[in-house]
């Protein structure tokens, strides 16, 4: 809601056209936050100039920032046919260019933002689990399957808890405090989810989540936070920086175990040939 402040802050000084954006931004928030800054300044009456400088008022370096600022206000509050919605005004001819930028912007500010130290106690937990469990439901549980397929590569002791099928806490029935629970979970934070890794914590498990922020719902349970940008256009979540920072946890753990990692993996090409799997 800073941005709110800021607008009310600066509004007795901003000019007729300024001040018809603010009062559009301030009321259609949802949809702003959507719009490039030519389609804003075209719905209100106003150039992209316009709208450009009306950012930079607001102390923001451009409109993308503003733009972000909006995004991050509704990532966690909408719902999916509101989501949906939001992608009205879009041209189906700007969604191809519209969703790769997103995507781009999102791998762009994950890798600004990453945490080292977090990265490297990840992989060592990974490393010295008794045993791995993996959690994501709804549009996470892609991440979580991807997620364990690879680290089973170079781990024999992965565990994907399949919640739209399984009970998860029967599946977390033997969890204790030398095993780990990787959670992921993005807005709009599942609360299965939530509650695994409440419960995980609560027997001294060790929590990695994979999430957007560290104060949020799964950050603050977690001891280990890896967080990745999301951007969301309509009502389909993008993974795609979640996704590339799970490949790279992936590929730091298979560094550390390479010569186990290369034999598992021509014992499944052994098998992969016996039954034709590949073309």
């Amino acid at each position: 809601m800073a941005l709110f402040d800021a607008i009310k802050e600066n509004y007795p000084k901003l000019s007729k056209g300024k001040k018809l954006l603010a009062d559009f931004i301030v009321g259609s928030f949802e949809q702003a936050a959507f719009m490039t800054a030519a389609a804003l300044g075209q719905r209100v009456g106003v150039s992209e100039s316009t709208v450009v400088r009306f950012a930079t008022d607001l102390g923001l370096e451009g409109y993308p920032q503003l733009q972000k600022q909006l995004r991050e206000m509704l990532k966690s509050r909408l719902t999916t046919v509101q989501r949906a919605d939001m992608a009205v005004g879009m041209a189906r001819s700007d969604a191809l260019r519209s969703v790769l930028s997103g995507d781009m912007l999102d791998l762009r500010e994950t890798l600004e933002n990453v945490d080292f130290d977090a990265f490297d106690k990840a992989v060592e937990a990974i490393l010295n689990a008794r045993k791995i469990y993996v959690l994501g439901l709804r549009s996470a549980m892609p991440l979580a399957q991807f997620l364990s397929y690879y680290l089973d590569f170079v781990c024999d002791n992965v565990m994907f808890i399949n919640g739209a099928v399984q009970n998860i806490r029967e599946r977390m029935v033997r969890l204790n405090e030398q095993d780990l629970l990787i959670g992921i979970s993005f807005p709009r934070y599942d609360t299965k989810t939530i509650g695994a890794m409440n419960e995980a914590k609560s027997r001294g498990a060790t929590v990695l989540a994979f999430t957007d922020r560290k104060d949020g719902p799964a950050g603050v349970i977690a001891d280990i936070v890896l967080q990745a940008k999301t951007n969301m256009v309509s009502f389909a979540d993008s993974i795609a920086a979640p996704l590339s920072l799970i490949n790279a946890l992936l590929v730091a753990v298979g560094l550390s175990r390479r010569e186990e990692a290369k034999k598992h993996m021509q014992q499944l090409e052994n098998v992969w040939r016996e039954e034709d799997t590949y073309l």
